[in-house]
């Protein structure tokens, strides 16, 4: 897996703490940028977090280049789709002739799990390439395709789509492949914008409370726990 900050909102926190900044004063927006050093813009993120004013953060974007995932990851990535564009390598457009694919950890760490996994892989291979070579569209070749299959893509997110992206993603129940790209991309953002993303990542790490119910994973106590239900 390979994941690349590519592009982002040139200064993410002072836009962001500007956005915030005409909502909390009498300033007209020709002047919500003035003055605005790094300690003023500190106090308006760490405003924002106190009153859990999200909106603000949707004025800073970041675009991700992503590789060495799978097509079960992106079905996945898919769902998060307020505030998020994507585009996808395309298997109608772009034919597979040596497909790469994502081998899970608990079948790597199995020699006969692995041996008969690729095995498996290389049969597919051969009935597309055949398919290919007898004129079977590409657009119809790929329904031999797993869900394994590695894919690329370009992904856009803003701040507020991330902190929840983060929250879900970075969770220990989330599936392994995306719970490791969300740490990628959250270790990405934070080299940008720290301020903005030191308290993004899973309820129980960011509150100290789990919102799991039954399926905790036991780093926090739940919200039943909490107000004594449990």
């Amino acid at each position: 897996m390979h994941v690349q900050l590519i592009e982002y909102t040139p200064n993410p926190e002072k836009v962001v703490a500007a956005a915030a900044r005409l909502c909390y004063s009498p300033l007209s927006a020709s002047e919500i940028m003035d003055g605005l050093d790094e300690n003023i813009v500190e106090s308006f993120l760490q405003k924002l977090t106190d009153l859990g004013h999200s909106s603000p953060l949707e004025h800073a974007s970041f675009t991700f280049a992503i590789e060495g995932v799978s097509r079960a990851l992106s079905h996945q990535l898919v769902r998060h789709r307020i505030g998020v564009s994507f585009s996808q390598k395309s298997q109608r457009y772009v034919k597979e002739m040596q497909f790469e694919y994502i081998i899970p950890p608990s079948i790597m760490k199995n020699p006969l799990w692995k041996e008969k996994y690729e095995t498996q892989k290389k049969k597919i291979q051969s009935i597309y390439n055949e398919f290919l070579q007898e004129g079977v569209p590409a657009e119809d070749a790929r329904y031999l395709l797993p869900n394994a299959t590695e894919t690329k893509l370009v992904v856009t997110m803003n701040a507020r789509s991330l902190h929840h992206f983060f929250r879900l993603r970075c969770c220990n129940r989330a599936q392994w492949e995306i719970r490791a790209l969300a740490k990628q991309m959250l270790v990405e953002v934070r080299k940008v914008a720290p301020t903005l993303f030191a308290k993004a990542g899973p309820s129980c790490e960011t509150e100290g409370i789990c919102y799991e119910g039954k399926m905790c994973c036991g780093r926090a106590k739940t919200l039943a726990q909490i107000v004594g239900k449990e």
